[in-house]
């Protein structure tokens, strides 16, 4: 009896997930510069906390300095430095007279080791020493130093925050503040709801989200809490959303920070952005977020 009950659930859900499966809900993808219309210099670094040498590109603005420099944090995945989501903020930066180091995440590019696998506190030590080789090199003088997290790059920020003194400002931009395993479960909705009844996909997704927690790549990242790194941070931080994040739970991630007493950081959402921070008409990032940037 108890195998026929078995067989029948794992009907339904193979039924259930069966659009989720073949149905293709890939996004337009971001219009923005290319490579080829910066210029930039490609730079590298030694992480000395886990021997590995890391490669990227420096993009510097007119004029001698000293420049306000940011470096940017990568989100989920390798890195690629043809990325349309950084190079438009990277440009934007750029021409408003800011400094911006583009690291490549280690295992992409010319970057030596591997992203799959390692922890968020092992990730932050290749922006710390990126932070480093900012205050050594000598190609230019920079004012201050600050950190942009792009989307899972806003888990990894405050952990670099809290390991040097050298960070003037933060902006984490559709940075989660819940756990990992929140946005986990989160995403699992999000990705199954389309397809079925809200009811149903709160059934399936934690089925889904406790089979992939034994996956290899994300066990690293699971029971992270980045709020005790925020309750840390003393300096200027600009949390900006998307409104209808498909990765993000915002509202969630906005009334963590209230309920932590953490209403002194600036937080802005942005209409119908989506994770991307997009202007749905022109599908470029949104021209609003990136004046703030700057303001």
């Amino acid at each position: 009896m108890d195998s026929i009950c078995l067989i029948i659930i794992s009907i339904i859900l193979f039924l259930l997930l069966l659009p989720v499966m073949f149905k293709d809900k890939s996004h337009p993808a971001i219009v923005g510069p290319y490579l080829s219309e910066l210029e930039y210099s490609e730079i590298f670094f030694k992480n000395r906390h886990e021997d590995l040498q890391l490669s990227g590109m420096l993009i510097l603005p007119e004029g001698e300095g000293p420049f306000p420099t940011v470096i940017i944090i990568h989100g989920t995945g390798t890195s690629r430095r043809n990325s349309v989501w950084y190079l438009s903020v990277a440009k934007h930066l750029q021409h408003h007279g800011i400094a911006v180091l583009l690291p490549d995440k280690r295992g992409s590019e010319k970057s030596e080791g591997e992203w799959l696998g390692a922890s968020f506190e092992e990730l932050a030590t290749d922006t710390i020493s990126a932070i480093e080789f900012v205050k050594h090199q000598q190609m230019f003088t920079y004012s201050t130093i600050g950190l942009i997290g792009m989307s899972q790059g806003g888990w990894i920020t405050p952990v670099v925050a809290t390991k040097t003194d050298d960070v003037s400002f933060i902006v984490s931009m559709s940075g989660a503040t819940v756990t990992t395993d929140e946005q986990l479960l989160h995403e699992g909705i999000n990705n199954i709801a389309p397809y079925t009844y809200t009811f149903i996909a709160k059934l399936i997704a934690p089925i889904m989200t406790n089979i992939l927690k034994k996956k290899n790549y994300l066990i690293a990242y699971m029971g992270f809490d980045p709020i005790p790194y925020w309750k840390r941070i003393h300096v200027p931080v600009f949390f900006d959303f998307g409104e209808d994040d498909e990765n993000v739970p915002v509202d969630a991630s906005i009334n963590r920070l209230k309920e932590k007493n953490l209403n002194h950081f600036k937080v802005k959402i942005y209409a119908d952005g989506g994770h991307a921070i997009r202007d749905i008409l022109t599908n470029k990032v949104n021209e609003e977020y990136l004046h703030d940037l700057v303001s």
